[in-house]
């Protein structure tokens, strides 16, 4: 199945607000058209899970957990989840903690269309 994925890197508000609103625009229509959408969050976008402060991290992580609902995949890097401490946090949300470069590297095999943000 095609894939397109949401690769959310920049912590900017335009960037987690809009590729965050991207995911669930494409969640839309994907599956009409045999597509599959996954989001990768990563860098600085992945500090923002765990924040929860300003009212960008709350919309974003609103947004990141009301994809995983609609039964999205939802991913970040375990290296830097266990390096700042929020893994269990993350997991229990329910976010797919892998090493981001075989991430990286599993979008390519799977010829994933990749957008980020």
């Amino acid at each position: 199945m095609p894939k397109t994925v949401i690769h959310l890197f920049h912590d900017d508000e335009d960037a987690l607000l809009t590729g965050t609103r991207v995911a669930q625009r494409l969640l839309e229509v994907a599956p009409d058209h045999g597509v599959g959408v996954e989001v990768l969050c990563f860098g600085p976008a992945q500090r923002h899970l765990a924040d929860g402060t300003s009212g960008t991290d709350i919309a974003y992580n609103r947004r990141i957990d009301e994809l995983i609902a609609s039964g999205v995949t939802v991913g970040a890097c375990v290296n830097a989840a266990e390096a700042d401490g929020s893994a269990d946090e993350l997991r229990r949300r329910g976010l797919t903690l892998r090493v981001a470069r075989d991430e990286f590297l599993r979008f390519t095999l799977e010829q994933a269309t990749v957008i980020t943000f």
